[in-house]
């Protein structure tokens, strides 16, 4: 490299935004111009899907540390495709423009990709800013181990990525649980993946989000839109290598019992239920594949083979639910 040749960023910081309060925002960006990491490693870049106001005349004490993008709203994916397109940092973080990034977990990670030689780093999650600061770190030799092993959250926000191994992956426009089907093939193309108990990501749940909503509407896409998730992630299962297609088996049994779940927590409704299993059985996804992943999923799948153990489910997981 040059004196005049620009440094290539170290990582690259997608925001997708759509009409949120500003002020959230601001409280996102300052999260990560607050890190060591020096101006010209990092890449801020807010993408703002169609909101109903623009917030760049608002964001003019950011100019100098973001890029700002302004395109027709197409959904969160779109967004985050964007932001991939552009993107030209090492490696790849997913930040809701509503959450934040913790600085000395975060910084955590950063070390993990800058001195560990990880591809991706796994992270962990809070509600708030005061966290232990003390992690305890492990390392797979890639992330088709890990899914074998271990219990997998989707959410893409949850890592940092190497931008070299996405190959052609991108997000799948206008479904909801995009990260569910994103995620589990982002780590079978992983070769070296770190996993650390660092709270690194502080999570904000905001009344009217998608995930929050209670239409109706909205209720029955979610429930929809995962099913086909995992019809997509079956029938990948069944071309890949076969330690590669027992790591998403396994995630496919579990997202199909996440489906089931949120089929009688969101409908409460076993007519609806019933059918929905039935849909299942012909794609040769249920009864769940007798494996003891977890205990709890053990147990829920003992309960789902019987009648009795359904209406069991759905009169009980509704009320813990709510009194959660």
């Amino acid at each position: 490299m040059t004196a005049n040749q620009p440094r290539e960023p170290l990582v690259s910081f997608i925001l997708p935004y759509y009409n949120l309060p500003i002020q959230m925002l601001k409280e996102c960006i300052d999260s990560i111009l607050a890190l060591s990491l020096r101006p010209f490693e990092r890449e801020i870049i807010v993408v703002d899907d169609g909101s109903t106001n623009s917030p760049i005349d608002k964001l003019k004490d950011y100019e100098a540390d973001i890029y700002y993008i302004r395109q027709c709203n197409g959904g969160l994916s779109t967004a985050r495709n964007m932001g991939l397109r552009i993107a030209s940092g090492t490696f790849i973080q997913f930040v809701d423009t509503d959450d934040m990034l913790v600085r000395t977990p975060y910084e955590h990670c950063v070390d993990m990709i800058r001195y560990g030689g990880a591809d991706v780093v796994l992270f962990d999650f809070t509600e708030t800013a005061d966290v232990p600061t003390v992690f305890e770190d492990h390392t797979f030799t890639s992330g088709s181990e890990y899914m074998r092993q271990k219990n997998l959250c989707g959410t893409a926000c949850g890592y940092i990525f190497k931008k070299s191994i996405l190959g052609g992956l991108r997000f799948s426009p206008g479904i909801y649980h995009e990260d569910e089907e994103f995620t589990p093939q982002l780590l079978l193309r992983t070769e070296r993946l770190c996993v650390t108990t660092a709270k690194a990501y502080m999570y904000r749940k905001r009344p009217g989000s998608i995930i929050t909503s209670l239409n109706v509407r909205h209720k029955l896409k979610r429930i929809n839109d995962l099913k086909g998730v995992i019809l997509k992630l079956n029938r990948l299962a069944d071309t890949l290598p076969a330690d590669d297609r027992l790591a998403l088996q396994r995630r496919v049994a579990q997202l199909t019992m996440d489906y089931i779940y949120k089929i009688i927590i969101e409908t409460q409704n076993r007519h609806y239920l019933d059918r929905k299993l039935e849909e299942l059985k012909h794609q040769g996804l249920f009864p769940l594949p007798d494996k003891h992943y977890t205990a709890k999923y053990t147990w829920f799948r003992r309960l789902t083979n019987s009648n009795a153990g359904l209406s069991l489910l759905m009169k009980t997981l509704p009320f813990m639910t709510h009194e959660r």
